[in-house]
């Protein structure tokens, strides 16, 4: 990569999963910041910019699939790459393959997010 540090957006409704992706990127040299829900995570993209944004998609308010075609939209600088236990909300990701870089699947260990996350930002 550049100079320039990463800066990576972590977005989940569960603080033990914001805490392991931001500790396990954080770990691996990346600048991780937090958000608990997509609305939390529209403020945060509104006054910083962000090289990915990792965000489930099962969340209370704003999901996840919501959330990533709004920041597809405004900032279509951002990759995405998304998030879920659940095999049938992976099913909703289908289709927005043009905006997300992949959907990993819960449980995920520390290589896979940060391999997944190396993969979005090269092919952003």
């Amino acid at each position: 990569m550049t100079g320039k540090t990463i800066r990576i957006l972590i977005v989940d409704d569960e603080a033990a999963v914001r805490e392991f992706v931001a500790r396990a990127l954080r770990h691996h040299g990346y600048e991780a910041e937090i958000a608990e829900d997509g609305l939390a995570a529209l403020e945060k993209l509104s006054s910083d910019e962000f090289d990915l944004l990792i965000t489930d998609i099962v969340m209370p308010g704003m999901d996840g699939i919501e959330l990533a075609l709004k920041v597809a939209k405004d900032y279509p600088r951002t990759a995405i790459l998304m998030m879920t236990g659940y095999a049938v909300e992976k099913q909703r990701a289908y289709g927005l393959e043009n905006l997300i870089h992949r959907v990993i699947s819960k449980p995920f260990n520390l290589r896979q997010i940060r391999d997944a996350a190396e993969e979005a930002l090269k092919g952003r």
